[in-house]
């Protein structure tokens, strides 16, 4: 008897290769961004998606608030059209990333999301910022 996890059968290593290294071009994690922004690597922009109370209350150092709802060409503009922005919401629980990222992919804008979000960051020991 097989369990709920072997059925469906993996995939084969092929398309597990493919299906996994085409979400690093999605996707980065809390980690990655912690150590770019610690080793002066910051080679993008970190929108912090959340309304802009949750915002006050605490987010990642240098992130800057842009509620998901009020990304548009307006907002962006300050930005070169080549900019990679990366998203992060709350957390896993949290949709606010995609509608941000399909605002922004709409835009022709790069974007990655920060999965995992502010639970994320925590969890990692990470510490938030009020400034």
């Amino acid at each position: 008897m097989s369990s709920a996890v072997s059925r469906p059968p993996a995939a084969d290593s092929a398309r597990a290769l493919a299906h996994f290294e085409s979400l690093l071009e999605f996707e980065t994690d809390c980690w990655d961004v912690h150590h770019a922004i610690t080793n002066n690597r910051k080679d993008f922009v970190l929108l912090d998606v959340r309304g802009e109370a949750l915002y006050k209350e605490g987010h990642v150092e240098g992130a800057i608030s842009l509620p998901h709802a009020r990304i548009n060409e307006e907002s962006l503009k300050m930005f070169p059209p080549d900019t990679l922005f990366v998203v992060y919401c709350a957390g896993p629980h949290c949709n606010g990333t995609e509608k941000a990222a399909i605002r922004l992919a709409k835009l022709g804008r790069p974007v990655k999301k920060m999965i995992g979000g502010v639970t994320g960051w925590l969890d990692e020991g990470f510490n938030l910022s009020k400034e």
